[in-house]
């Protein structure tokens, strides 16, 4: 039989939000990844982005010194904001099921002239 002895300290931590937070905040800090952070305090990925999730849940985000919210310059009525403009609405689409079990799918605006081509080529075929 074989038997394998385990050296070391197992253990099982608690951590403080306190403390929880301040390594939170490394990460990203001088392009450290969470990957870096992890392996520096001996843990795993998978608790930064549990300890993420949970300190959001009670309120308790990581918010750094360093954020920094900056006035922005009012605007004269003049200028048009900057807001993306919305891509127009496809045209609402018309479904017609065919003798031959086909579907053919088109704009409900189609001219008829070229609804009828459509239906004899998609018949043919």
């Amino acid at each position: 039989m074989r038997h394998e002895v385990i050296v070391g300290v197992e253990r099982r931590r608690r951590w403080r939000d306190d403390e929880k937070q301040a390594i939170l905040e490394e990460v990203g800090m001088n392009g450290a990844t969470v990957t870096d952070v992890a392996r520096r305090h001996d843990i795993t990925r998978q608790h930064i982005y549990q300890w993420r999730r949970a300190l959001r849940r009670k309120g308790l985000e990581a918010v750094s010194d360093r954020t920094v919210f900056l006035p922005l310059p009012p605007q004269t009525s003049d200028e048009a904001p900057d807001v993306p403009v919305a891509a127009p609405a496809p045209a609402p689409e018309v479904e017609i099921i065919l003798r031959n079990g086909r579907r053919l799918r088109c704009a409900q605006d189609l001219p008829t002239a070229s609804l009828h081509h459509l239906i004899r080529a998609v018949e043919t075929i």
